[in-house]
């Protein structure tokens, strides 16, 4: 696949999860690559397994250093080898909340659990404890709070009469490295969902003032303004006129820089056909690396082009303060 997305993996021991990840991504329809395994731990046996398949590493010990200091160091290996997202795969260590801001929605990890149940440690001693029917493994987005982000996906397994904590890790394990390739691919994959998309337009298109969402030749189209006299200052487009794009259409400043644009940055912007002639520029949508402040920016932007003076002389104000 052309255009996979780039995955830096970070591990603290065997790395079986990293493992599991690593094959998945060979099969040929798997949407994402691994670009990158990361340790704190140099001794991590999961390195020498992705050396040995030709996987980029880097190592760094952890001991001797501030929280922030080492994120900063995994944080610049990671953009280094190019990374769109990171999956923690037993990484046994808190990130800074600097790290995890700056991964906003971009880092996963996979949890020995069926979160919200038993965040943490001891999992499966604290599940058979309570006498649940159930243990199991969750993937979820990394936030401040501590196993505690977006599920995006869970597995459960039965515990046995007979169970110990050893041989119902020994199954949970075994759902993680069915789950977590599954999960990955599917997040990653978003990116080229129209509706996904779609959405994340909607709701930046629909935060800004006095706007509403109207179809145009079958596309969704966004307004500011009255019903009667409101303007257009963007579209969704999903491969129209037979090209491979899905983006978002918006009002360009000048044909100049619109042709600029597509000349300097092909892989971010295009000429649409029909509209391309009245100055809107596509921005493609259907990347690995879509940046969405990019997208915020020239929503802004167009939306000022069009929306009434007195909407946009109390924008100016309000940023003036």
């Amino acid at each position: 696949m052309a255009d996979r997305a780039r995955v830096a993996v970070f591990i603290s021991g065997t790395g079986s999860n990293m493992a599991a990840l690593l094959y998945a991504s060979k099969m040929p329809d798997c949407p994402y690559r691994i670009v990158l395994v990361a340790s704190n731990n140099p001794q991590s046996p999961g390195l020498d397994l992705a050396r040995a398949e030709g996987v980029a590493t880097f190592s760094l010990s952890h001991r001797g250093m501030g929280r922030a200091e080492h994120d900063a160091a995994m944080d610049q290996a990671v953009l280094s080898a190019g990374a769109n997202f990171i999956a923690l795969a037993g990484y046994m260590r808190i990130l800074s909340p600097d790290m995890v801001k700056r991964w906003e929605a971009r880092m996963l990890n996979i949890h020995p659990s069926l979160l919200p149940k038993y965040p943490g440690l001891d999992t499966h001693a604290r599940a058979i404890a309570a006498g649940d029917s159930h243990a199991g493994t969750s993937v979820h987005l990394v936030t401040d709070v501590l196993d505690g982000g977006e599920l995006l996906g869970q597995v459960e397994v039965a515990i046995t009469p007979t169970d110990t904590p050893q041989s119902l890790a020994a199954r949970v394990l075994a759902a993680e490295h069915q789950l977590y390739p599954r999960v990955l691919a599917s997040y990653v994959a978003r990116g080229s969902d129209p509706r996904f998309l779609l959405r994340r337009i909607r709701n930046l298109a629909l935060d800004l003032p006095e706007t509403y969402e109207r179809e145009s030749h079958g596309s969704a189209g966004f307004r500011v303004g009255t019903e009667k006299s409101g303007k257009f200052f963007a579209y969704f487009s999903d491969r129209h006129h037979g090209t491979p794009y899905i983006s978002l259409l918006v009002k360009c400043g000048s044909m100049d820089e619109l042709e600029n644009l597509v000349e300097a940055q092909p892989h971010i912007y295009h000429k649409p056909a029909y509209y391309g002639a009245s100055g809107w520029i596509g921005i493609i949508l259907n990347r690995a690396d879509t940046d969405w402040d990019l997208v915020s920016d020239w929503l802004q932007r167009s939306w000022r082009a069009v929306a009434p003076a007195r909407l946009t002389r109390l924008i100016d104000a309000a940023d003036s303060f």
